[in-house]
């Protein structure tokens, strides 16, 4: 049996559970709850704290959990970085009080700085030759200057939102992360198996995201111009209308290059345009 940890609460939790159910998993999720059985695949879910996925899996207590990527740069843990999910995105920002003019990284030397993450902080300042004063702190890590701990702070940021409403302001990046999928590096033969069967229908999933199924109808005189847009998976399907002169073009193609060909599909006569979401996409 596989075991899954994910974490408890939070957005994190939610995006992980909107991604197993995508893969078809069925299962039973509570906040109560602390494991689940899922229903139609050899595997369990563990709701964790997020914290706690990286030791949980080096001990194979789990063998795969998903978490941040920035949790697992702190914690170090010695596991495997399986996948990257491509959700939960933030990033892990240095940051000083709003009136503070910015010089550049040499503005932290000396500096004492709060943070929740002391393990990247460390990593980033010893790349840029810098020593600082590092307080680890659990939480509010934003109010650290106000009341005078430190002079500087370095916290995931979403949106910026929560620092300007504490007078901060964002001067460096150290780190973008996103949703990660972890492996015990001591898995044995039947659960690699079940996590290749997991990982296939994840890149599926992921795959389709960045994906729409396009209809159109056209002029017969213009398919060929429009094909040649839309190139599809391996070639677009025709079918002729019920108006003489007509066909309808289903293809797959990017949402982006959609949008940057709209008024070129338009001015060869498409009509009916309809854009459809792809949940699965298997190459």
């Amino acid at each position: 049996m596989l075991k899954i940890a994910i974490q408890k609460s939070g957005r994190l939790s939610e995006g992980s559970i909107d991604l197993l159910k995508k893969c078809s998993l069925k299962f039973r999720n509570s906040h109560n709850q602390l494991m689940t059985p899922v229903q139609n695949f050899d595997a369990q879910l563990l709701f964790l704290r997020d914290d706690d996925i990286p030791q949980y899996v080096q001990d194979g207590v789990a063998d795969v959990g998903i978490i941040g990527e920035n949790v697992f740069l702190e914690h170090q843990a010695d596991v495997e970085v399986v996948k990257k999910l491509g959700f939960s995105k933030c990033r892990v920002c240095l940051a000083i009080p709003k009136n503070e003019q910015y010089t550049g990284v040499e503005y932290f030397r000396g500096k004492n700085i709060a943070t929740s993450y002391p393990n990247i902080l460390k990593t980033f300042l010893a790349t840029h030759g810098l020593e600082a004063g590092i307080h680890n702190i659990s939480g509010s890590v934003e109010i650290a200057p106000s009341i005078g701990l430190a002079e500087a702070i370095m916290d995931i940021v979403s949106t910026g939102s929560t620092l300007l409403s504490n007078g901060l302001k964002e001067v460096e990046t150290v780190l973008r992360s996103e949703a990660i999928l972890i492996a015990n590096k001591g898995m044995g033969k039947e659960d690699k198996a079940l996590l290749q069967e997991i990982l296939f229908r994840i890149e599926s999933v992921l795959k389709a995201r960045d994906f729409k199924y396009v209809l159109l109808n056209a002029p017969n005189d213009k398919i060929q111009d429009i094909v040649e847009m839309l190139p599809g998976m391996k070639s677009p399907t025709v079918l002729p209308l019920a108006e003489s002169g007509w066909s309808s073009i289903h293809s797959v193609m990017s949402e982006g290059k959609f949008w940057e060909n709209i008024d070129r599909l338009k001015s060869l006569g498409a009509q009916g345009i309809l854009i459809v979401p792809i949940e699965k996409m298997v190459l």
